[in-house]
């Protein structure tokens, strides 16, 4: 397993990486993200739900969910044991201290993306498992009155971990997907 900032979009290159952005390509094996999906698509996923809006992609979370209406967090279901190994192996690439408390798995069909945001300020470090196809990791930050931006392309079975600017201070999109896409987002609580 190398770890690389490659195959950039947009003639990006590594030195223009958001700081506190971490990527690992064949993180888990072609076998095992085969379990994954299969276990994703197993679950009884609902439509996201933003407040009044319903999203196109379809989510369960565990340990945790965001309340849009009430603005803030809630109790979700536990982790279901076939996540005990992800976590675990997510856990070591986080490092020391690296606990994760929250668990989003989502389903992106053809045409499904998500628009620019930055993960909830309850949430601490943000790492996720891109499975299935391949997707534009897009990130962008203010730059005066333009835009500095940056697009990773996420191979399936590939690992990223935001961190420090990457997570506080650069926003992320993946626009709509080309083929059916899957990921598990682990996040860490801030203190």
């Amino acid at each position: 397993m190398t770890e690389q900032l490659a195959l950039f979009a947009d003639n990006s290159s590594a030195s223009s990486a958001p700081e506190g952005l971490r990527y690992v390509a064949d993180f888990i094996s072609s076998e095992v993200e085969r379990e994954l999906i299969a276990r994703i698509t197993a679950l009884p996923l609902q439509p996201f739900q933003f407040g009044q809006y319903q999203g196109k992609r379809r989510v369960a979370s565990f340990g945790f969910r965001y309340d849009y209406t009430e603005r803030r967090l809630r109790e979700a279901d536990s982790m279901p044991d076939w996540l005990g190994p992800v976590i675990e192996q997510v856990e070591a690439f986080g490092g020391p201290q690296t606990e994760i408390a929250q668990v989003l798995c989502t389903e992106y069909d053809t045409g499904v993306g998500i628009g620019w945001h930055r993960d909830k300020p309850q949430f601490d470090r943000i790492l996720g498992l891109s499975l299935g196809s391949p997707c534009k990791f897009r990130f962008r930050r203010p730059a005066g009155d333009k835009w500095e931006r940056f697009t990773l392309e996420a191979q399936p079975r590939s690992i990223y971990l935001l961190s420090g600017a990457a997570r506080q201070v650069w926003e992320h999109s993946i626009p709509a997907v080309e083929a059916p896409r899957y990921s598990i987002t682990l996040r860490t609580m801030r203190n």
